[in-house]
């Protein structure tokens, strides 16, 4: 059966509501959080943001052709289909994912405004992306969908949701119990004393060759770029923004 062009969700026999395969959404999610964690790590620790903004352009396109054209043609869920082809699909309700993918597709607007076409980098940059990371991360991990829990709260009538969750309520310890829970607790307890433990000691460093260091005259110009902003300083990333401005 071939697929309309302009279309949002399949249209199943047996349900009344375009729905989406959830295996291959989670899939994609997955795929897509993968390269977003190493896009945005290699900004973080290098300072190299040529990799955030190829990201941010394909995930704008992805996003783009998923709500505006059909799901069906999203690079991302095209992979995410194929990994679980394999897999029994589970339906679930497309509006809401809807609602949810615009949610991502205005933070990719956003991204690339300030990074691939102003070059801004500051602290919006990092709520963004850590917002983005947060939506993928749980999409992918726990099948849990944050932007369709802010559809729900505009929309009582939201059908098939991921998980069941709008048409089941948990049983009374689903979450587990309360010696379950101890156990958690003793376990990051006992990391919090090996960080704190470990933490004290210093690693030995070589010495390096004693060379005399190059005198290079420092341009007025440069002096000022580099000049670390007070949102920075207030922050503790005085060092980073340094290294993610070239001033080091």
């Amino acid at each position: 059966m071939s697929t309309p062009f302009f279309q949002f969700g399949q249209q199943i026999p047996g349900y009344a509501i375009p729905v989406l395969n959830e295996r291959a959404v989670r899939a994609s999610a997955g795929i897509l959080f993968f390269f977003a964690i190493v896009s945005f790590m290699n900004a973080w620790l290098v300072g190299d943001f040529h990799l955030t903004r190829v990201f941010v352009v394909a995930f704008l396109i992805d996003f783009t052709l998923r709500i505006f054209v059909n799901p069906a043609y999203a690079p991302s869920l095209i992979l995410g289909q194929w990994i679980v082809r394999k897999q029994q699909p589970e339906y679930v309700g497309a509006p809401q994912k809807r609602f949810a993918w615009a949610i991502g597709f205005a933070l990719a607007l956003t991204m690339l405004f300030l990074v691939v076409l102003n070059n801004v980098i500051g602290p919006v940059n990092l709520i963004v992306c850590s917002l983005c990371l947060l939506l993928l991360f749980f999409e992918s991990a726990f099948g849990i969908c944050l932007g369709c829990m802010v559809y729900r709260l505009f929309n009582d009538k939201a059908e098939l949701c991921p998980g069941g969750v709008c048409e089941s309520k948990p049983e009374p310890g689903a979450g587990g119990s309360m010696g379950q829970g101890l156990i958690v607790l003793a376990f990051v307890l006992v990391l919090v004393f090996a960080a704190t433990a470990l933490g004290d000691r210093k690693a030995q460093v070589m010495p390096a060759a004693s060379l005399p260091a190059a005198q290079t005259p420092v341009d007025p110009e440069e002096a000022e770029r580099c000049k670390v902003p007070e949102f920075a300083k207030a922050m503790g990333h005085e060092e980073k923004w340094k290294l993610h401005n070239n001033c080091l």
